[in-house]
């Protein structure tokens, strides 16, 4: 009973980690429109450094995209490696403890994003409050996916119930 309790839970967390997945792979596919949207609709101060920033990318994605549509290619297969690392997490959906090194493998993912953001990042010019915006998401995944492994962990000293 304990143990179905707690593969529900990581399933529901999975299913958590897979749309997050999902949404942000996504949201690579239009860039220019949606900043243009986010512009419009700007809730903050429009002074601000954040707004001067976001102001900057959408008007280096608007003459990008005029002038260099093909570079918006390397966003395209960005989206499309968002959408199969989502897919890799139907495994521990599936079967969760078979499956527990793809958990690893996105806990290591997480904790990539941050030397890739500061490192990346710094040569790139993107500001600081960006990068750390962009080390959010490492923090935000990794939650999840240690919730689950602990659980899985758990699972595996269990043993699956009998039927």
């Amino acid at each position: 009973m304990e143990y179905d309790r707690q593969k529900r839970i990581v399933r529901g967390w999975i299913v958590f980690f897979i749309i997050g997945l999902v949404l942000s792979g996504a949201t690579a596919f239009a860039l220019e429109s949606e900043l243009n949207w986010l512009l419009a609709h700007w809730p903050g101060r429009a002074d601000s450094a954040l707004h001067y920033w976001v102001l900057k990318v959408y008007d280096a994605l608007q003459d990008m995209n005029a002038r260099y549509p093909f570079l918006a290619y390397g966003y395209d297969w960005l989206a499309f490696a968002h959408l199969v690392i989502a897919v890799v997490f139907i495994g521990v959906y599936r079967d969760p403890v078979r499956n527990k090194w793809i958990l690893g493998f996105g806990m290591i993912a997480c904790v990539m994003v941050f030397p890739l953001a500061w490192i990346a990042g710094a040569v790139r010019g993107i500001p600081v409050y960006w990068r750390l915006i962009d080390c959010s998401f490492g923090v935000i995944g990794i939650v999840p996916l240690f919730i689950c492994y602990r659980k899985v962990v758990w699972m595996e000293k269990m043993g699956a119930p009998l039927p």
